[in-house]
């Protein structure tokens, strides 16, 4: 059974065409399955009866299933999704008063083992298919339902949540132009955000690809110290990283890139940390984010103090950058920034040994 849920419009009019069917209805069935919910053919009344009973018998719109869902006293939505064969991903919908964020996985695990993040704590199974990112989408829709205007109360959606993006770069663009499609949830690119940790090479190939907002998750204003806490720095470094947030925003929606930085006790929480990253980004047009960080069991860090994150941020911002303090929110139901885990078994073995080395 092929599952509809895996195409993009352009991959959903090539499947009508292979069976025989005209382009039309590629965008027809888009709008069922993404605006109407639609998960059964039979609901799909504007399509013949011959070409729904074809449909039964070679597709299927196959969302994955929640296992359990958590609600915070703040409002935010926690899904446990399950992915199959033991895995799990984790998906959180954010309220706020002029927006909903839907942040989604990619990823079951992550490979890139930051440091202070739970979900690279767990190590990586596989990746998510477009069907399995755009899926936490339909579901999350399907379970907020509307506002009392019957708008869709999602109204921005971040690539924040387990997995680096860039690294399942074709299912993750798949599930971009979905999101940005008018015949499905037709979000506009300034409120589709994909946050990496800097694959270079995939930065550019999404500027060519699927330009949406760009947020880097930064975290440290030398290579010394982001090479501890952000391991792929290793490979692609803050030079080279610089420059591509640069070509990006060539291409960009918006013209500015969001530099996400996690705000870690006596580690990257200095003044004079906050003066080299004014020098590191003073040729990127950007916007901080300060997130205090969220432990986790097997962090080995503490959240820098309120004093602290506020003298960093007055030293950016005396030098005229735009900086903003994440507020932490659903953190009593580890929804919080860092805290995604899900269920994954790892195939790096990482958190194996990181085990043995606590023993």
């Amino acid at each position: 059974m092929t599952n509809l849920l895996d195409f993009d419009l352009d991959g959903l009019t090539r499947y009508f065409a292979e069976i025989g069917e005209r382009p039309f209805r590629a965008k027809q069935v888009m709008r069922w399955m993404h605006q109407a919910g639609a998960d059964d053919f039979g609901q799909m009344s504007d399509l013949a009866k011959s070409l729904r009973e074809k449909l039964v018998l070679s597709a299927a719109i196959q969302p994955p299933h929640i296992l359990s869902e958590h609600r915070s006293d703040d409002g935010t939505v926690k899904w446990l999704i399950a992915t199959g064969t033991g895995n799990a991903v984790e998906t959180v919908f954010i309220p706020e008063n002029d927006r909903g964020t839907l942040c989604v996985s990619s990823q079951v695990g992550c490979a890139l083992a930051c440091t202070f993040c739970a979900t690279g704590y767990q190590g990586f199974n596989r990746n998510l298919s477009a069907a399995e990112i755009i899926g936490q989408v339909w579901l999350a829709n399907r379970a907020l339902g509307k506002d009392p205007k019957g708008e869709r109360i999602i109204s921005n959606v971040v690539m924040m949540g387990m997995g680096e993006p860039l690294t399942n770069f074709d299912n993750v663009v798949t599930a971009l132009h979905i999101m940005l499609d008018d015949h499905a949830y037709g979000l506009s690119r300034r409120r589709v955000t994909v946050s990496t940790s800097g694959v270079v090479p995939a930065m550019d190939r999404l500027g060519e690809a699927c330009p949406v907002a760009l947020a880097v998750s930064l975290h440290a204003p030398n290579d010394r110290l982001r090479d501890v806490l952000v391991p792929i720095n290793k490979k692609y470094p803050l030079r080279e990283l610089m420059a591509a947030c640069q070509r990006y925003l060539k291409v960009a929606p918006r013209d500015f890139v969001t530099f996400e930085y996690v705000m870690l006790e006596g580690v990257n929480d200095s003044v004079a940390l906050a003066h080299e990253l004014i020098a590191l980004t003073r040729d990127v047009s950007c916007k901080f984010n300060l997130i205090p960080f969220n432990p986790f069991p097997q962090a080995g860090y503490t959240r820098s103090k309120p004093d602290a994150i506020r003298r960093f941020r007055e030293t950016l911002q005396e030098a005229g950058r735009v900086v903003t303090t994440r507020k932490t929110r659903g953190d009593d139901i580890d929804a919080a920034c860092g805290q995604l885990a899900g269920k994954v078994h790892d195939k790096t073995k990482r958190s194996q040994r990181k085990e043995e080395v606590i023993l």
